[in-house]
């Protein structure tokens, strides 16, 4: 078990949570439970059970992604390797936490952060394909797949289906849809008549770059040894 304030903070909360939501009550329960101060468990976690909703959802991705790297299916398309990605992410959560999480981050002052969630969901999943794009398109991929993945996680929460099948069978759609708007897409970027335009779109595109992953090293302030 982890001395980390937060993980403990948030083994303890998981039970509660069923009953609770992800509330002050929840919150109250697991830092009694923790063997941690009230001192401690609000510094670690000043939004108390909002926090800890926000590291429940990041350790999931961070399964998902050490789940894939460990072991990555082999003989699969392109397609059907997204498609298992979002199952992985979702086979791995509990149904009824992950419920009342839908319900926090569905309030109006919480909804941006549910999204940034979201996001951050689909950047998981492209970072573990090895996506390399460095344009619009790392953009368009990630907010694409999150709109993806919003919606199964609404379907796959109603699903009482035997294993999560149709769920499964719901994902499959949703990819395959997809997957025809990026066919489309190459077919106009090729045909000719849209050849002079395609040229435009791609300077414009090129100009956005996908944020930098950590601090760049040349900020004042910074240091790092040599």
């Amino acid at each position: 078990m982890s001395d980390d304030p937060k993980s403990l903070l948030l083994d303890a909360i998981l039970p509660h949570v069923v009953f609770e939501g992800w509330s002050d009550a929840a919150f109250d329960a697991a830092v009694a439970e923790s063997g941690l101060t009230v001192q401690a468990a609000r510094a670690a976690c000043p939004r108390r059970a909002v926090d800890l909703a926000v590291a429940y959802h990041k350790c999931g991705d961070a399964r998902m992604a050490t789940t894939w790297q460990t072991s990555p299916p082999s003989g699969l398309r392109y397609s059907e390797k997204v498609a298992r990605l979002v199952w992985l992410r979702l086979a791995d959560a509990d149904k009824e936490v992950v419920r009342r999480g839908t319900a926090l981050f569905a309030l109006p002052h919480l909804a941006a952060q549910g999204a940034a969630l979201i996001w951050g969901t689909a950047d998981a999943i492209w970072t573990a394909l090895g996506d390399t794009s460095d344009d619009l398109n790392w953009y368009s991929k990630r907010a694409i797949l999150a709109g993806v993945y919003g919606s199964v996680v609404l379907f796959w929460l109603g699903d009482e289906s035997v294993e999560g099948a149709a769920t499964r069978d719901f994902i499959d759609r949703r990819i395959a849809e997809v997957m025809q708007f990026e066919k489309f897409k190459a077919q106009v970027v090729a045909n000719p008549i849209f050849k002079p335009l395609a040229g435009v779109v791609s300077r414009f595109a090129s100009a956005f770059k996908p944020p930098r992953r950590g601090l760049p090293d040349d900020l004042p302030g910074h240091w790092s040894p040599k």
